[in-house]
């Protein structure tokens, strides 16, 4: 959906912009990129975008690469953070987002399904909780990054989401739901499913950025993402939970394309806590991709699952079915 050549033009032409990079500089604390700036910006780098100079043979795709920007690129990462920061703020605080942080351009939207989780290992709720501070700083670190042109939190269904979610993987069956707050094993679950697919994202831009600042800065956050989900599929080995994962491997592969990359923490019976091929590389996803997982959709829509109407902002659209 978006191209090589695309994305490159468009990091290119983020080097270039002054006022951007000044931004984005600032927003980042000049210095350097820490954790949570380097978080914000890979993911926008992962989404697979690119500049209005590329073209396409479908006059669709060309008008929407027209109308993409930095700020674009920006606001489709700070959806996606939204959804993260809420879901790791509701599972050891009981609340999401604060409502200074979610305000912005678009329609504002709720979070449907939050709760506390009643944490039984208090080393388990200080993961969460690490973790959970990590993602409110990306959407902070967003949020100023873009100023007033930044996004509304845009409405996020953890409630009916997940159950669909679980039960195309087999994990529930119909008829029944599934509260990913309900334990730490559901939290676990829940989290599994979103951190892999930031991995694989980050992964996916890794060989279209050219610009040193921006590279450091998904480097950054691919790192700091492979830890996350290092963890979580630790967690869940451990607790036994390996044929469980599995399904939701083969769940997120239904959706993405025919591509069967995707892997789940047990592999011929044995740990398969690091997803790589042959040569010890992990695969890469690209933006649309991502998409049809976020919204439990194979087909080219604007809008489903976890973002019931859709995101905030010009990119919004999953991938076709091949």
């Amino acid at each position: 959906m978006f191209g090589k050549r695309y994305t490159q033009q468009l990091v290119e032409r983020s080097a270039e912009n002054a006022t951007d990079r000044r931004r984005f500089l600032k927003a980042a604390g000049a210095a350097g990129l820490g954790v949570a700036g380097a978080g914000a910006l890979g993911t926008a780098l992962s989404l697979g975008l690119g500049s209005a100079g590329a073209t396409s043979q479908y006059p669709e795709q060309n008008a929407q690469d027209a109308a993409a920007s930095d700020a674009a690129v920006l606001n489709f990462a700070l959806n996606l953070e939204y959804l993260e920061a809420n879901l790791y703020s509701f599972a050891v605080y009981g609340y999401g987002l604060n409502e200074k942080y979610v305000n912005g351009v678009g329609n504002l939207g709720k979070v449907s399904g939050g709760h506390a989780v009643k944490f039984k290992s208090e080393h388990t709720k200080q993961i969460v909780q690490e973790i959970a501070g990590d993602e409110v700083a990306h959407v902070t670190f967003l949020r100023k990054a873009l100023d007033k042109a930044a996004v509304a939190q845009p409405e996020i269904d953890f409630q009916n989401s997940f159950t669909a979610a679980m039960q195309a993987a087999g994990v529930i069956k119909e008829g029944q739901t599934f509260d990913p707050f309900a334990s730490e094993n559901n939290f676990l679950l829940a989290a599994f499913l979103f951190e892999d697919v930031g991995v694989s994202a980050y992964k996916g831009a890794a060989p279209l950025v050219n610009n040193k600042t921006f590279l450091d800065a998904a480097a950054g956050i691919l790192a700091v993402e492979a830890y996350h989900a290092g963890i979580v599929r630790g967690q869940l080995f451990e607790r036994g939970l390996g044929d469980v994962t599995n399904k939701i491997s083969d769940a997120r592969d239904s959706l993405d394309g025919k591509a069967d990359d995707d892997e789940g923490v047990l592999k011929d019976g044995k740990a398969n806590l690091v997803p790589a091929d042959a040569n010890g590389i992990a695969f890469g996803r690209s933006a649309d991709r991502v998409l049809n997982i976020a919204y439990l959709n194979p087909d080219k829509v604007s809008s489903g699952g976890f973002y019931p109407r859709g995101l905030n902002g010009d990119i919004a659209t999953s991938g076709a079915k091949e």
